[in-house]
């Protein structure tokens, strides 16, 4: 169960991660802080489908990052759920063509070693 909780944090979380990256990009940055900028930019998110299907994937991976917090410490929990940064890397790098230099694969690597540390 604990493995399936782990799953459900990082899958969904990563995708989720991914496609609100994706959908960002494609609108832009934001500039207008107005509440009337903000409005227009909240109508334009829900027209971006990579925004709009980011967002109940991050959802799935908060309730069951509550779920794995119930069920193990937080110890273990929130350091187990680092292992989505080196998927994120790899996906960032290999789908949204980011360039991702040896430092940034050097630090992935060194969140891998961490989460292996404590999953044994």
């Amino acid at each position: 169960m604990i493995a399936l909780l782990v799953a459900l944090v990082v899958i969904p979380g990563t995708v989720g991660d991914l496609l609100n990256s994706a959908g960002m990009k494609r609108h832009g940055e934001i500039t207008d802080w107005t509440p009337r900028g903000l409005l227009l930019t909240g109508r334009d998110l829900v027209h971006n489908w990579y925004i709009m299907i980011g967002i109940p994937a991050m959802a799935v991976s908060f309730f069951a990052l509550m779920a794995l917090f119930s069920a193990t410490p937080l110890s273990f929990a929130a350091p187990i759920t680092a292992s989505s940064y080196i998927l994120e890397t790899a996906l960032a790098k290999y789908i949204l063509k980011e360039e991702v230099d040896w430092r940034r694969w050097v630090g992935a690597a060194l969140v891998g070693v961490g989460v292996f540390l404590l999953s044994v």
